[in-house]
């Protein structure tokens, strides 16, 4: 078959591999779409450690079964499907309490780190166990379908903060999660949607989608434009999606006493925070990673056009140019947000 592999850093060789050995409860996907998630565009340089070259990336993919293990007795050749990112073992403590990602024994499909390699879906085929699949509708095409797994981190994240339409939030990035943030907060009916980014382009396409107003960073005093927009009070919920030290700090700044901040983005390993203004304003901080049963959700919500995932793909190319696609994205090049590949 052929794949896209990361040789060495920043480094791509579009070649044949050997098809993925199909194990009694796996299946086979002929993989139809992938697209490039920022955690590969950051991975490829290095700087995060966990692809470790020689790596097959990828983990928002759909495609079609094209062989089922000895095992498998729910799924069949010709089935169109999608799959979780994070392989679970469905059998430790957390899985069995639902808390999927929180598995203590997590893999994630195209990562290859100190403790585990496991290759990816940017290629022709991969190799999946049953238990992460998930059917798709014959009218979500595939191209939609790579969107699946980003919605179902959103829909995770916008979850743990529990809003109500009274609420004011704050969205702190108008990246692909924070765009995705701003429509499951509009979904779980938010009051007031305030997002904030350094790229007018991208804060104007999250008030299409359903912000009700956009601060661009380096342009305002954001707490003090957030408290004028809440009546001096400040937000009630933040949805950090960055990652970095003045992103976290700036949300914090904005909160009211007595609101949640959930960080879901994770840029730097480590920032500074200012813990004398979270104990003293009672501020509850929680982190979400991944998703946790989302994904039927997410299914329905692109299928049914209530989430636009349309005005994220920014091109689809075949996969024997992503090496050129993957430098772009690297590059920052304006307007590019999600690129899809087509084996």
């Amino acid at each position: 078959m052929k794949a896209l592999v990361l040789s060495e850093y920043n480094r791509f060789d579009y070649q044949d591999r050997p098809e993925p050995e199909v194990g009694p409860d796996e299946v086979l996907v002929r993989v139809k779409a992938c697209g490039i998630c920022g955690s590969d565009v950051h991975g490829m340089d290095g700087s995060t450690g966990r692809r470790q070259p020689p790596i097959v990336m990828g983990h928002e993919a759909a495609g079609v079964i094209a062989q089922v293990g000895g095992n498998v007795t729910e799924w069949e050749k010709g089935e169109r499907v999608t799959f979780d990112s994070t392989v679970y073992c469905g059998k430790c403590w957390f899985c069995r309490r639902g808390e999927i990602s929180l598995c203590d024994n997590r893999r994630v499909l195209g990562v290859s780190c100190d403790d585990y390699r496991l290759d990816g879906a940017l290629a022709e085929y991969v190799a999946v166990p049953q238990h992460i699949l998930y059917r798709l509708p014959g009218d979500l095409g595939f191209e939609r379908a790579t969107l699946v797994e980003t919605l179902s981190i959103a829909l995770h994240a916008v979850a743990r903060v529990c809003v109500s339409p009274d609420d004011t939030a704050l969205v702190m990035g108008a990246g692909m999660v924070g765009l995705l943030v701003v429509q499951g907060l509009r979904l779980a009916g938010c009051g007031k949607i305030i997002a904030v980014d350094l790229e007018q382009d991208r804060l104007d396409l999250a008030c299409r989608l359903g912000a009700d107003a956009g601060l661009k960073a380096d342009s305002v005093d954001v707490p003090a434009e957030v408290l004028k927009l809440t009546g001096g009070r400040g937000a009630d919920v933040a949805v950090e999606a960055v990652g970095i030290t003045p992103s976290v700090n700036s949300a914090l700044a904005s909160l009211r006493k007595g609101g949640v901040l959930t960080l879901v983005g994770n840029l730097s390993p480590t920032i500074e925070l200012p813990l004398q203004a979270v104990v003293a304003g009672e501020i509850t901080v929680c982190g979400s990673y991944a998703s946790q049963g989302e994904y039927p959700a997410a299914i329905e919500a692109i299928t049914s056009g209530r989430v636009n995932v349309e005005a994220l793909i920014s091109a689809t190319a075949p996969l024997s140019e992503g090496a050129a696609w993957f430098k772009r994205l690297h590059d920052r090049e304006p307007g590019l947000l999600k690129v899809v590949l087509e084996p």
